[in-house]
């Protein structure tokens, strides 16, 4: 992806077409006058900054698959919605995930790409041998003031831990700065079932992310100030190595 200078109209070109903005400044504002605002970064900061940035990318995304899934004359209809898992979450990376939350063509997309797409035999005989020995759980399904989530006992503050374990569903606990609500309780899938479905919906992630990749790096060109957030030459990229 290109960056071009500037231009406080346009929010990025799709295959040369300029996209306008508006949504952008739309959904900026819908966050900062929202019920979580005090968690937003201060107005002109350069966390606020690569917040926009952020939302910017979310919409060049959902631009991207829109015009695809025309394109392909996609039924979006179809598409249900989606709450993802934490596993799922990671492999899209923040800006696919709530692209594609937010968007049925996106969910339209992923799905006519993916509908061949599974993993290789030997890695799920691999997977299998590797986690044939380990113990069933339990996974715990949480809420918290940032939205719902799944988690199992040692992904958590062991503090916490320990008091869920003895909550019940619909309590709120509180430990240190955590403050979640039990909403129920599943067993963790039993490794010794066949993980096959789990895979081949890991390998359908990765292969989407590799074709979003390709179609940004060729059909978008950026406006300056809008660069992705994890561009290492904007200048407000802090992470370091």
């Amino acid at each position: 992806m290109t960056t071009a200078q500037l231009d406080e109209s346009v929010l990025g070109w799709l295959d040369g077409r300029p996209l306008d903005r508006t949504e952008l400044d739309r959904r900026l504002a819908a966050l900062r006058g929202g019920l979580r605002s005090s968690a937003l970064p201060v107005p002109g900061s350069a966390e606020d900054r690569q917040l926009t940035r952020w939302v910017a990318q979310v919409i060049l995304t959902e631009q991207l698959c829109i015009a695809e899934a025309e394109s392909r004359g996609l039924d979006v209809t179809d598409a249900p919605l989606v709450r993802l898992d934490q596993l799922a979450a990671v492999e899209f990376g923040s800006i696919t995930a709530a692209a594609f939350e937010g968007c049925a063509a996106v969910r339209s997309l992923y799905a006519a790409l993916t509908a061949e797409v599974t993993a290789p035999a030997e890695q799920i005989a691999a997977y299998r041998a590797a986690t044939a020995a380990r113990s069933a759980g339990v996974v715990w399904q949480l809420s918290s003031a940032d939205g719902d989530f799944e988690a199992t006992p040692d992904s958590l503050p062991v503090a916490l831990a320990e008091a869920l374990r003895s909550a019940a569903p619909g309590e709120t606990v509180t430990v240190d700065s955590w403050t979640v609500v039990l909403r129920g309780r599943r067993e963790l899938v039993d490794p010794a079932l066949d993980p096959t479905d789990r895979i081949n919906d890991s390998a359908r992630r990765i292969a989407f992310v590799r074709w979003l990749d390709h179609a940004r790096a060729h059909r978008l060109r950026l406006v300056q100030g809008l660069e992705h957030p994890g561009d290492p030459n904007q200048p407000d990229n802090y992470h370091r190595h």
